[in-house]
C-alpha cells in the first residue's frame, strides 16, 4: 500500500504532469466518497454519508447555495457512480492532452476551473429563473466534473477544430464535430430526468469557446486561477535557509512546482518568440508537417499568432 501512495506523490511532483494530477485529485475523492459510503452502509448509518456527500454538491435553490458557497468548487471535483467519473475523466484526458501540449499545463487549469465555475453558475441561474426549473430548485443537487470536462473539450476543439481522432467503428473523425454531437446531445437532455448535469454541460461549453477565442485575441480569463494557484504554491513552497545566496533562493524557487500548474508550464507564459525562431518553426513545418514540432515549438507558434 505505500508503494501505491508513493506512486501517487510521485506523479504530484513530476513536471508537466498537470492533467494526470487533476484526474487524480477526482480519482482520490471518488475512492474516499466509496469507502466512506460503504463503511457507514455496514455500519447502518447510510444518512451520514449523504450528510457528507451534501457538503460537496451544488444545490439548485440560492437560499440553499448561499449557505454553501463553497459548492460552486467542490461540485466538479466529486462524483458517486464509477461510469460517471470513468465517463467524465476519459473525456478530460482525451481533450486535456492536446490543451496540454499546445497551450501548457496553466491554461488547461484554467480551461478546467473557469469551466467548472461556468457550469455551475448556469446551472444555478436556470434553476432560479427560468419557470420549468423553478419547481425542481429546492431539491435539485447537482455534481461531477462534466462541465469542466466539457469546457476542456470545447476549447480543445475551438483551437485545433481540424484534429483528428481515431474513433472506433467511425475511423477518423475531426474532434469539431464529436464535440458539437455532445453539445446537442446535452441540448436535447437539458429537460430531462439530468437537466442539471447538461446545463453544467452547455455552460462549460460556452466558457471553453470563449476562452480560446479570448485568448487567441490577448485576453487570458484564466489569470484569476493562476493567481490562486500560485498563491497556493507559495504556501506549501518550504522557507530557504537562513544563509542561502541569492542564486540559489532563485534556483530553489524556479524547481518548486505547484500542486497544478507545474513549472514546466511557466513556458507559456514567456514572451511571443522573435521572427527567427518562427521562421525556423515554419520551416521545420515545410519540411516534416506540423505533427513534427515539438510542444514548445506548438506553444511558441501559438504565441506568435496572438502577437500578430
Amino acid at each position: 500500500m505505500s508503494g501505491l501512495f508513493d506512486d501517487f506523490r510521485s506523479e504530484f511532483s513530476k513536471p508537466n504532469n498537470t492533467l494526470v494530477q487533476l484526474i487524480l485529485v477526482n480519482l482520490v475523492v471518488f475512492l474516499v466518497l466509496l469507502l466512506t459510503k460503504v463503511g457507514l452502509t455496514i455500519a447502518n448509518e447510510s444518512p451520514m454519508y449523504y450528510l457528507v456527500r451534501e457538503q460537496l454538491m451544488i444545490p439548485g435553490g440560492i437560499g440553499a447555495f448561499i449557505q454553501k458557497p463553497w459548492t460552486l468548487f467542490t461540485y466538479f471535483f466529486a462524483h458517486d457512480e464509477i461510469f460517471h467519473i470513468l465517463y467524465n475523466m476519459l473525456f478530460l484526458y482525451w481533450f486535456g492532452r492536446l490543451i496540454d501540449e499546445y497551450l501548457g499545463s496553466r491554461r488547461l487549469v484554467g480551461l478546467y476551473f473557469m469551466g467548472g465555475i461556468a457550469g455551475g453558475l448556469l446551472y444555478l441561474i436556470m434553476y432560479n429563473t427560468v419557470p420549468y426549473f423553478q419547481g425542481q430548485a429546492e431539491v435539485a443537487r447537482m455534481l461531477g466534473a462534466s462541465g469542466a470536462a466539457f469546457s476542456v473539450a470545447v476549447g480543445a476543439a475551438t483551437l485545433l477544430p481540424n484534429y483528428t481522432f481515431h474513433l472506433l467503428f467511425f475511423g477518423p473523425v475531426r474532434i469539431k464535430y464529436i464535440v458539437f454531437f455532445f453539445i446537442i446531445l446535452s441540448v436535447a437532455q437539458s429537460a430531462g430526468t439530468n437537466a442539471g448535469g447538461n446545463l453544467a454541460h452547455l455552460g462549460g461549453a460556452l466558457m471553453g469557446f470563449c476562452y480560446v477565442k479570448l485568448l487567441q485575441n490577448g485576453t487570458d480569463l484564466g489569470r484569476p486561477i493562476y493567481w490562486l494557484a500560485d498563491g497556493w504554491s507559495n504556501l506549501l513552497r518550504p522557507k530557504p535557509p537562513v544563509k542561502v545566496s541569492y542564486r540559489q533562493r532563485s534556483n530553489a524557487s524556479a524547481q518548486t512546482a505547484s500542486p497544478f500548474v507545474s513549472s514546466g508550464s511557466s513556458s507559456t507564459a514567456a514572451s511571443a518568440p522573435d521572427q527567427d525562431e518562427v521562421d525556423m518553426i515554419l520551416d521545420k513545418i515545410s519540411r516534416s508537417g506540423y505533427e513534427s514540432l515539438t510542444r514548445e515549438e506548438k506553444q511558441k507558434l501559438f504565441r506568435a499568432s496572438q502577437r500578430n
